[in-house]
């Protein structure tokens, strides 16, 4: 608390009206007797302080607590249950890599017990010697300040510790308007006896320990770290526990002024006088010896700076490649309920509320997805290979690579788009629709007739042309109807079923199914399996389905994460599970919250769902169970996989705008495909095809190395023959 003396007019007119009225001043009295005088008045003023600071709290700031209602329940929330902005830590799945971080505070707040006894020291010996003495408020510190700042001397405060806890509590208070908050900070006679009474309140309510905890925990120790766990990895990269007595006592000199004396970017002279500041007050304290603050004095000033990540573009450069799946989960998590009930709440909790993300992302399969996908273009190429992985049976995803740099960065003049985006490649979402790929569609097309009761060995002499009952133009009418023609037709025509249908890609067989089950029925399933569509064109037919017949061959535009997810389903025996980018949650207290688990629900029977993978098997160089395949499109893919039991499917665009491959074992499901995101007449060419589908079988490799092998079920008789 401080007195200023009030002045009026210049120095000038003051003195000369002193002089004319010294004859009729009353004679001065002695100088003794002056300040006996303003000793009382000292005095008496401390202790109306005091006195003001054991009033009913129900008589401050012109409120009125109800009769009978306990004082305790009538603080500000940020008192009686705290809860400051905290940073949320994001991990890899082992739960020790850090991929990011997210916060607007640097801080997280730890248990007394992981701060070094001697840290707790050196806060009281520097902001408040008298702490486990008082009850609140400091009389004889009141006093002192009182005849300090009166006197004209240096000004002083006369903040105890819980004081400046209860100050720093209300400046961070949700609950406060922000004008409420502002005011918390501003020094007035009315917010010190505030702050009196409520620390008054405190100390009745909490022990010392808890009281040195909460104030550790939200003070602000300049360079952007809030409380003492951000301070001691701000300036030396180590946890509050570790810290040494030089160290400790640079930490709290620096509470005084934080901003101008830390020595990352203040005035590290002051601080190392701040340091010895401290050091003094210990030994005064009887905390420390003299020769032990002699030993901290001399040590120099040794800093080890770091400062956390703060959103997806802050990921560490080292692995600027994880941005990608960041991005996605920060979409992710925007669409979780459990984190509030707008995007602008829930993107608040990510940044404010402490959590502890344990994600999905394997870094060593994210490696390998990485180094496939620039295996096939570079990052100086427009072209680019995004890749996805996921685990069937949980939708978790274990790796999204492109090869491109996820930042905001400047791209070279001559292209613009890359190699720096952060465009959603990999996952789509943010303007990105996806992209076509092509005949990996034909599975939803199987499943949709599997379920309506035709079997595996459905049969039909596909033609090198069909004419559908679907009207079309151009290169692809035939008189005035669509007819889709094969890409070789004397390896596709010919009486084909599901399996070699499959195995070898045939258009016309396809197109014909889809006839028989309806356009309807296998959009639906597409969809119960996750692929959304997000381009216009697509969302314009989707609303006039039935026309659509041409959505068998791929022509809807999707991501590697929605397919890979899709062909998963197929994999966990129908069980679809939304894509889900993390292994855990915990919030500040270490409570598990529920977002984390798997959303899965059976969106095809089981039996469906085997005799599909059975067909499935064809393209990618395995025989089914029941030995009906008979050639492939991508069957070295088998070979990668060191003979492991493998299923998948490759998909070629109209003219190889792009090129796609899925594949799938019981444990992980990946997919990849190759395009110019940019322009969609830039073809990749078939050329790239195997290519794509190597990247995508070594990356699955790398997934399910040390796993064992496990073979896919035979499907029932009646799925598969009919009988």
């Amino acid at each position: 608390m401080r007195l200023v003396r009030a002045r009026t007019g210049s120095r000038h007119s003051a003195k000369a009206t002193a002089r004319h009225n010294a004859a009729a001043l009353p004679p001065r009295p002695p100088t003794l007797v002056r300040r006996l005088g303003r000793f009382a008045l000292f005095s008496f003023l401390a202790a109306v302080a005091t006195a003001v600071a054991v009033l009913p709290l129900g008589l401050l700031g012109g409120s009125a607590v109800r009769a009978g209602t306990d004082v305790w329940e009538a603080l500000p929330t940020s008192l009686a249950a705290p809860r400051a902005p905290q940073i949320t830590y994001v991990y890899a799945n082992d739960g020790k890599t850090l991929v990011t971080t997210f916060y607007d505070e640097n801080r997280r707040d730890v248990p007394l017990d992981q701060i070094a006894p001697v840290m707790r020291k050196a806060v009281v010996a520097a902001e408040d010697t008298r702490f486990y003495e008082h009850r609140g408020v400091d009389s004889r510190s009141v006093l002192r300040a009182l005849v300090s700042n009166s006197r004209g001397q240096s000004q002083q405060g006369a903040s105890t510790l819980t004081m400046q806890y209860v100050r720093n509590s209300l400046k961070n208070d949700p609950s406060l308007s922000p004008q409420q908050r502002v005011n918390a900070g501003i020094d007035t006679p009315g917010r010190k006896v505030r702050e009196m009474r409520y620390a008054v309140e405190l100390e009745k309510r909490l022990s010392k320990p808890d009281i040195l905890n909460r104030y550790l925990n939200i003070a602000y120790f300049g360079a952007g770290a809030y409380g003492i766990y951000a301070a001691s990895q701000t300036y030396f990269s180590k946890a509050p526990a570790e810290l040494s007595l030089p160290e400790a006592a640079l930490i709290a000199g620096l509470l005084q002024s934080p901003d101008a004396d830390n020595p990352i970017s203040g005035d590290r002279g002051a601080a190392l006088q701040r340091r010895g500041y401290t050091l003094d007050a210990m030994v005064k304290m009887g905390t420390i010896t003299a020769a032990e603050a002699a030993v901290a004095r001399a040590q120099p000033l040794e800093l080890k700076v770091s400062r956390p990540p703060n959103n997806c573009v802050s990921v560490t450069p080292q692995h600027n490649d994880w941005g990608f799946f960041c991005d996605y989960f920060r979409q992710w998590w925007g669409r979780q309920a459990e984190f509030g009930a707008t995007p602008y709440e829930r993107d608040d909790a990510l940044r404010t509320g402490g959590y502890t993300v344990v994600t999905s992302l394997d870094p060593g399969v994210q490696t390998t997805a990485l180094a496939q996908s620039l295996g096939v273009y570079g990052y100086g190429s427009a072209r680019s290979l995004p890749l996805a992985v996921v685990t069937p049976g949980s939708g978790r995803i274990l790796a999204m690579a492109v090869n491109r740099h996820f930042g905001l960065d400047p791209n070279p003049p001559e292209h613009p788009t890359y190699p720096n985006t952060v465009n959603q490649l990999v996952g789509g979402g943010g303007g990105v629709g996806g992209y076509q790929a092509g005949s990996t569609f034909k599975m939803f097309t199987m499943l949709a007739a599997l379920e309506a009761g035709m079997p595996l060995n459905t049969t039909f002499n596909a033609p090198g042309r069909l004419v559908t009952k679907w009207p079309g133009s151009g290169a692809g009418s035939c008189g005035g109807r669509w007819c889709p023609a094969n890409a070789s037709p004397s390896w596709m025509n010919g009486n084909r079923t599901m399996w070699n249908g499959f195995g070898r890609s045939v258009n016309t067989y396809f197109v014909w199914l889809e006839q028989q089950v309806g356009v309807r029925r296998v959009v639906d399933m597409a969809k119960r399996l996750g692929i959304t569509f997000r381009a216009a064109g697509d969302q314009t037919m989707a609303a006039k389905v039935d026309e659509w017949g041409s959505f068998t061959l791929g022509n809807a535009s999707t991501t590697p994460l929605d397919l890979a997810n899709a062909y998963a389903t197929v994999a966990a025996k129908g069980l679809y599970c939304q894509p889900l980018p993390v292994l855990s949650i915990t919030d500040p207290d270490g409570k598990p919250v529920n977002a984390a688990a798997p959303k899965c629900r059976q969106e095809v029977s089981e039996d469906v769902a085997v005799a599909a993978t059975d067909a499935a098997r064809c393209p990618v160089g395995r025989g089914s169970a029941y030995g009906k395949c008979d050639g492939g499109t991508a069957e070295a893919v088998s070979g990668i996989l060191g003979g492991r039991p493998v299923a998948g499917k490759t998909g070629s665009s109209e003219y190889n705008s792009t090129e796609t491959f899925v594949g799938f074992t019981p444990q992980v499901a990946a997919a990849g495909i190759a395009v110019n995101a940019d322009n969609p007449n830039d073809n990749v060419g078939d050329g790239v095809s195997s290519s794509v589908n190597s990247a995508v079988a070594r990356t699955m490799a790398t997934s399910l190395r040390g796993q064992p092998v496990q073979g896919f079920p035979a499907p029932s008789r009646a799925r598969a023959l009919g009988t």
